[in-house]
């Protein structure tokens, strides 16, 4: 039988979790899939643009809601994004960045993949920073997959697929779209295009820069980024590189953004179930107008989010302490009744009944 990838996204909408062995296989056809694809992938409007999702799956429903479903709306996920214009204007959005910090990791990346697998055509995900093996160790990815499945199995599956991600789409000839910014190595597109992306994100270089770097209103050219990784750049970097490459815009996500868009990026609703922040996608029109769909965090995360599961984790934490201690009790009783039994060196005979009181007293 083959795969019935409905079937999957169908759980999946219902925030059911697939079997390990079917995730291998939708991972593996996911490769297959995103192997054909250039570094730089061309795409027509119209198409909605999403930015960081971070494993907050009923706010990515919500998007669907908001937006459409597939194969009704085309859809292109950044992580995070940003629109930078000729005259430097800038607006963030959510895209790339699937995984860590939220709750449901494994959900979302799983509905993704299989809406990718399902509709090659209509949807897009571009590779974010986090969408790596050294970071998903750190914010929560890899801990979820083995909290959920038992094994790193379903985290090596869902890492070696990321090596296959695209990092950038280019629509309609105008408007270029990264997950984090610009690299000072990188001043055609067409040098994207011949970047060794099947493999981990690398500690620097042009492609680190793509997923790392980050605007910078206050500065003109590139300088060392705070982050660690990547770097900052200004806007004579932007108005250059939109030059050579005939662009009018760029979009990015990557940074958290409390409107939910600014001059540079999208984000998505209430980072981290804590920061309270709107968010928003844009709507490319097939003659290039944008709108900026703006909405608050998901109401299912008021039954289903940070609380609810902190409740379950607490719960969960009692019921282990409890079986601790009674197994502590248990091999302390052992061990009395086996002290007692004990007959001691140079001894020829043991009192079977002795008073507690008197052996405590030797």
């Amino acid at each position: 039988m083959g795969l019935d990838l409905d079937a999957c996204i169908s759980q999946l909408l219902q925030k059911q979790l697939l079997d390990e062995s079917l995730l291998k296989e939708i991972c593996e056809k996911t490769k297959e899939l995103l192997m054909r694809e250039s570094n730089v992938i061309h795409i027509s409007a119209p198409v909605t643009v999403v930015g960081d999702i971070h494993g907050q799956f009923y706010d990515l429903i919500e998007i669907f809601r908001i937006g459409g479903y597939c194969p009704h709306t085309n859809y292109l996920f950044l992580g995070d994004s940003v629109e930078c214009s000729q005259n430097i204007r800038l607006v963030r959005f959510p895209a790339g960045d699937y995984v860590d910090r939220g709750l449901f990791s494994v959900e979302t990346i799983s509905l993704l993949t299989c809406l990718k697998l399902r509709y090659p055509d209509r949807v897009q995900l571009v590779r974010g920073n986090h969408e790596s093996r050294a970071v998903t160790q750190t914010y929560g990815f890899y801990t979820e997959c083995v909290r959920k499945y038992g094994s790193t199995h379903v985290w090596n599956y869902f890492t070696d697929m990321f090596d296959f991600l695209t990092l950038s789409v280019v629509i309609d000839n105008k408007i270029f779209c990264v997950h984090g910014g610009l690299s000072p190595s990188i001043h055609s597109i067409d040098q994207i295009k011949i970047l060794d992306r099947f493999r981990e994100i690398p500690h620097e270089g042009p492609m680190a820069d793509l997923v790392w770097s980050d605007p910078d209103p206050d500065k003109d050219e590139f300088a060392i980024s705070p982050r660690g990784a990547g770097y900052t750049f200004g806007g004579q970097v932007v108005k250059k590189f939109l030059e050579i490459n005939q662009m009018e815009h760029i979009l990015r996500a990557h940074q958290l953004c409390m409107e939910g868009f600014q001059a540079s990026r999208l984000e998505s609703p209430n980072y981290c179930y804590r920061c309270g922040n709107m968010a928003s996608i844009l709507e490319v029109g097939v003659e290039g107008q944008r709108f900026f769909n703006v909405f608050d965090a998901a109401p299912e995360n008021d039954r289903d989010g940070p609380s609810q599961q902190m409740s379950i984790d607490r719960k969960d934490d009692i019921e282990e302490l409890e079986n601790m201690w009674s197994k502590r009790s248990q091999r302390n009783t052992l061990r009395d009744k086996t002290n007692d039994m004990t007959v001691p060196s140079g001894s020829k005979t043991v009192a079977a009944s002795v008073a507690p009181s008197k052996k405590r007293n030797l």
